[in-house]
């Protein structure tokens, strides 16, 4: 089988490097077209051995990149197109169907109740969605809540799947010799009780309130907070304003890099902290706070369906907490207060490996690529 990714963009951010991650484990030839930014994540597909195309899409109403898509689509020769993020969606389940391919996944990462991708959602957007979502074969839920936001929106119930984001276990395996080393490079004190935040740096994901819980803590805690996004500079200047600028740490975007290039990872840093707080109210899967349960992080969150489809008993050091600066607060104490706690997977975090996702998203390519069944014939019978 020959498949081609169709994304927005290659920045970090979750979905893409979710993309990235899977490509690792999908027992098939596949290609990657990215419709603008080829940033870090696009490097890394390459490093894979991944081939990647830049299609050079100006913006969401550039409609001149439809042909160059579908020709793309055409002259590859693909059997299944998968799709991902809302633009890449509306344009490559259409390139698809022009260009004669019927085998159409799309992977819904980013709906929420009241927004996708960042941005609030409106009549228009909804009406786009579905009718192109009516081109494709099936569309995949990152986690059941989605699933049910999209039948609410519309999309029939048989053509969704449900087949979760994946972690490499392996690479956030707590290592404590990994966490000195980091926190030292971090200039962070022997004492400092770290508090991580892990996201894109928007509006969405409330950072603030972690800033403003921080300058009602003790001094000996600290934010490190890892990603990038038009928010820095308005975080940057709240915790200036909060007065606890020395003790919040901007690490950048950390993508997930081979072994030995110079910096941190995410893994690394994970391993750093000591605690990880997620205060966004809305999220479609919550792909840190699986990373970091991986890696034995008691976890604090508004939002994550990832943990509130499963068991309470899988996810024992996850606690769910209002978005609010006090809630916040009175947490962060009562986990420092708690003392440390082992730092081993908790079972929350082996229900999501990679592995099993790329089996299950294997299934949902095996239905695509079959030929649709057709109806009976009206009074047909058996013999």
């Amino acid at each position: 089988m020959k498949a081609l990714h169709v994304i927005t963009g290659l920045g970090v951010g979750g979905a893409e490097q979710q993309l990235r991650l899977l490509l690792r484990h999908l027992p098939v030839d596949c290609d990657v077209v990215t419709l603008t930014n080829p940033g870090a994540v696009a490097d890394g597909l390459v490093a894979d051995g991944v081939r990647v195309t830049h299609l050079g899409m100006a913006g969401n109403r550039d409609l001149a990149a439809l042909p160059r898509l579908t020709r793309l689509i055409r002259s590859g020769g693909y059997d299944l197109v998968h799709t991902h993020l809302y633009r890449a969606c509306v344009y490559g389940r259409l390139a698809a169907r022009l260009a004669g391919v019927r085998a159409i996944v799309a992977t819904e990462h980013s709906l929420g109740d009241s927004q996708m991708e960042g941005r609030r959602l409106s009549r228009g957007v909804r009406a786009l969605y579905l009718a192109s979502e009516r081109l494709g074969r099936s569309t995949v839920a990152v986690s059941p809540t989605v699933a049910d936001r999209l039948k609410r929106w519309g999309v029939p119930a048989p053509r969704i799947e449900v087949v979760p984001n994946g972690i490499d276990l392996t690479r956030f395996r707590f290592d404590p010799v990994r966490r000195h080393h980091t926190r030292r490079r971090l200039g962070l004190p022997d004492d400092a009780f770290v508090v991580g935040g892990i996201g894109r740096l928007t509006a969405g994901k409330r950072f603030d309130v972690l800033i403003h819980a921080l300058a009602r803590l003790p001094e000996d805690h600290w934010l490190l907070l890892v990603g990038g996004g038009d928010e820095e500079n308005i975080l940057r200047r709240t915790a200036r304003e909060a007065g606890v600028a020395d003790r919040v740490l901007f690490a950048g975007e950390r993508p997930y890099v081979p072994d030995g290039t110079p910096g941190p990872d995410l893994p690394s840093l994970v391993c750093a902290m000591d605690v990880l707080a997620s205060p966004s109210p809305e999220e479609a899967f919550g792909l840190a706070v699986v990373e970091a349960l991986a890696s034995g992080l008691p976890v604090l969150y508004a939002s994550c369906p990832a943990i509130e489809d499963l068991p309470p008993r899988e996810a024992a050091l996850a606690r769910r907490v209002p978005c609010d600066i006090a809630d916040f607060t009175a947490a962060v104490a009562a986990t420092r207060a708690g003392g440390p706690t082992p730092r081993t997977a908790s079972e929350a975090a082996r229900h999501y490996c990679i592995t099993r996702s790329a089996t299950q998203l294997m299934d949902v390519y095996a239905t695509a690529v079959s030929p649709p069944l057709s109806p009976s014939p009206q009074g047909a019978t058996s013999s």
